[in-house]
């Protein structure tokens, strides 16, 4: 994946004035619950045991690739207070996924679209739902119906649309349920700059759960 974007751009810009965000590139994507809250689960024994709260938005996530186009995931989890995924744009331009394009930073993410969009949460395999969560996520084989818009982002594909989409889903399916949840306004992203990033990466996303108290969201 990462082979055919080397070196088709560069950006020297630290905050990345000049960057367009629905270029060709793989984002490493943070985001967090409203003040860390422990919404999604907790660990034990160095694995997630997601609430259905945090089921929901593992199911949402996967569901991206469904309304959104010339996209591809990488590595997800979701920890108890924010999931980590890798996001990459693929097909929208002839640019690529930058090289030395600067560090991450932190954007706005104020898209109020919605969701409606029939979805099973037994789909894309979410992690265990613990024990202590009693709530159940579907019954009499009905599929839910997260709302009454269709989860997109609008206009072009870019990293805020589709973040910002998600987000929305998640929190509309979390309402719809009446589950309390509130999202941090904002999310981190930083461009993944090679591929031994890339790989560095996708093994501290999957290496999550088993290293949460060395873990700065901890």
């Amino acid at each position: 994946m990462l082979e055919k974007f080397m070196g088709k751009y560069r950006n020297e810009s630290a905050r990345l004035q000049n960057w367009d965000y629905g270029n060709d590139a793989a984002y490493f994507i943070t985001i967090c619950t409203k003040d860390r809250a422990y919404y999604f689960g907790e660990i034990q024994n160095g694995k997630m045991q997601v609430s259905p709260v945090g089921a929901i938005a593992h199911v949402l996530w996967f569901e991206i690739k469904n309304h959104a186009k010339n996209i591809e995931l990488g590595e997800f989890v979701v920890m108890p207070n924010h999931v980590h995924g890798i996001l990459i744009l693929d097909g929208n331009n002839d640019v690529g996924i930058g090289h030395d394009v600067g560090t991450g930073h932190d954007v706005g993410t104020g898209h109020d679209v919605g969701t409606g969009h029939a979805l099973s949460l037994r789909d894309n395999n979410p992690p265990h739902v613990g024990s202590t969560h009693a709530l159940t996520l579907q019954s009499d084989n009905e599929t839910l119906t997260p709302g009454q818009k269709r989860f997109q982002n609008q206009g072009k594909n870019s990293v805020s649309s589709i973040i910002g989409s998600y987000k929305s889903a998640v929190t509309k399916y979390c309402n719809r349920l009446e589950l309390p949840f509130a999202w941090q306004s904002r999310f981190h992203d930083h461009i993944i700059r090679n591929d031994e990033s890339f790989h560095r990466i996708s093994e501290y996303i999957k290496n999550n759960p088993a290293n949460w108290q060395d873990d700065k969201f901890y």
